[in-house]
């Protein structure tokens, strides 16, 4: 957890709205540090916060990751926690580009590990990653039907 006397860095893009508001993905993951380098050296993603939780611009998005633990006074009946099986979906980013096949190309070149090449389904193109956490990564490229 952070330290009160040593607060995060955050930088100027940090998605703090005056009016509104802005969505973000909650990824609890068992290494941040570890986490936030496969987002940044995969997709590029920019830290706008440091330490835990680590906040990211990751293209038009924003990521928090932070580790889990257990409950707190305003969710004093939950635990958060990484997901037990890289098996078991329970929450995924969908990633959309322009052109999968590039993009499949690029991220495998900077380390992530994709579960197969893109496959073509009805309407779209389509890939998988896991993050260092077992999290599913989509990346899909919509065509036309």
């Amino acid at each position: 957890m952070p330290n009160s006397a040593n607060p995060p860095l955050l930088k100027p893009d940090f998605p703090a709205p005056t009016e509104g508001f802005v969505v973000t993905t909650l990824l609890i993951v068992s290494d941040v540090a570890r986490s936030r380098a496969f987002y940044e050296r995969v997709f590029g993603a920019v830290t706008v916060r440091e330490g835990e939780p680590a906040m990211l611009r990751i293209a038009n998005s924003w990521l928090i990751i932070n580790r889990g633990g257990g409950p707190t006074d305003d969710k004093p009946a939950v635990t958060a926690a990484p997901p037990k099986s890289s098996d078991t979906l329970t929450m995924a980013l969908n990633l959309r580009v322009a052109d999968v096949h590039a993009y499949y190309d690029l991220w495998r070149s900077r380390g992530a590990e994709f579960l197969t090449e893109p496959k073509v389904h009805v309407g779209e193109t389509r890939c998988y990653i896991r993050d260092p956490d077992g999290y599913l990564i989509e990346v899909g490229q919509m065509t036309a039907s």
